[in-house]
C-alpha cells in the first residue's frame, strides 16, 4: 500500500466520522441528503460482496466492515432515530435517484471486466459511487444554509477521491501490469463533479465566510 492510498482511506474515514459527529453533536441531520447516504450504502454492499469469500488483508477487511457499519448507522439515525429523523429535510432532498441508478446498472451490464454476478455488481458500485454525491450537492444548492460540518464532510469526500487519483497514477508508474480503466474513468468523473463545490469551499475558507453554492 502506498501513501496516497492510505491517505485516501483515512480521508474517507474522516469524512464519515465528521458526518457522524455533526449528527450526534447537533442532534440533527439537517442539510444531509438521505438519498446520497442510501446510494453509498448500496455502493458498499455491492462492492464488498466478497468480504467473506476472499481474504486480502486484515486492514482491508476492517475498513470494509467499518464503511458498511457506519453507512447503515447514518441511515438508521436519519430514518429511525426518535428525534433526529424529524430534522431530515425531505422537501429539499428531491433528486431522482433513478437518474443515477439506471445508467450505472446499464453501464455495469455492458462494460465490465468479467461476466460474473460479483464482478458486475462490483462494477456497478464503481459507476454508482461516481455520481452518488449528486443528491447531496443538489440539496446544498437548494438549501443555501450550509453549516461548517456539512461543508467539511462533502469536502473530505471529494478529497478522498482526489487522493485515490494520485494513488492510481503512482501505481501506473510503479506497477507495469496495473490497468483499471473502468475505475480510472469513473474516478475522474467523480472528482470532476466536485470541482464546483471545491471552488466555493476554498473561496469561503480563504475569505473566512459562510459557504454558499450558486442555485
Amino acid at each position: 500500500m502506498n501513501i496516497f492510498r492510505l491517505a485516501g482511506d483515512m480521508t474517507h474515514l474522516l469524512s464519515i466520522l465528521t458526518l457522524l459527529l455533526k449528527i450526534q453533536a447537533t442532534r440533527s441531520c439537517r442539510g444531509i441528503s438521505l438519498k446520497t447516504q442510501e446510494l453509498y450504502a448500496l455502493v458498499f454492499v455491492c462492492r464488498y460482496l466478497d468480504l467473506f469469500v476472499r481474504w486480502v488483508s486484515l486492514y482491508n477487511t476492517v475498513m470494509k466492515v467499518v464503511f458498511l457499519l457506519s453507512s447503515f448507522t447514518i441511515i438508521y439515525l436519519m430514518r429511525f432515530h426518535p428525534s433526529i429523523r424529524y430534522t431530515y429535510d425531505k422537501q429539499q432532498d428531491t433528486f431522482r435517484v433513478v437518474f443515477v441508478l439506471v445508467p450505472a446498472a446499464v453501464l455495469a451490464i455492458v462494460i465490465h471486466q468479467d461476466w460474473s454476478i460479483i464482478e458486475v455488481l462490483w462494477t456497478f458500485s464503481i459507476y454508482l459511487e461516481a455520481v452518488a454525491i449528486l443528491p447531496q450537492l443538489v440539496m446544498l444548492q437548494r438549501g443555501q444554509n450550509i453549516d461548517n460540518l456539512t461543508g467539511n464532510y462533502v469536502f473530505l469526500l471529494g478529497a478522498y477521491r482526489a487522493l485515490y487519483l494520485l494513488n492510481w497514477i503512482y501505481r501506473f508508474f510503479t506497477e507495469p501490469a496495473y490497468r483499471q480503466w473502468i475505475v480510472w474513468v469513473a474516478g475522474l468523473v467523480q472528482t470532476a463533479i466536485y470541482g464546483d463545490f471545491f471552488y466555493y469551499y476554498l473561496q469561503s475558507w480563504q475569505h473566512n465566510s459562510k459557504l454558499q453554492l450558486p442555485s
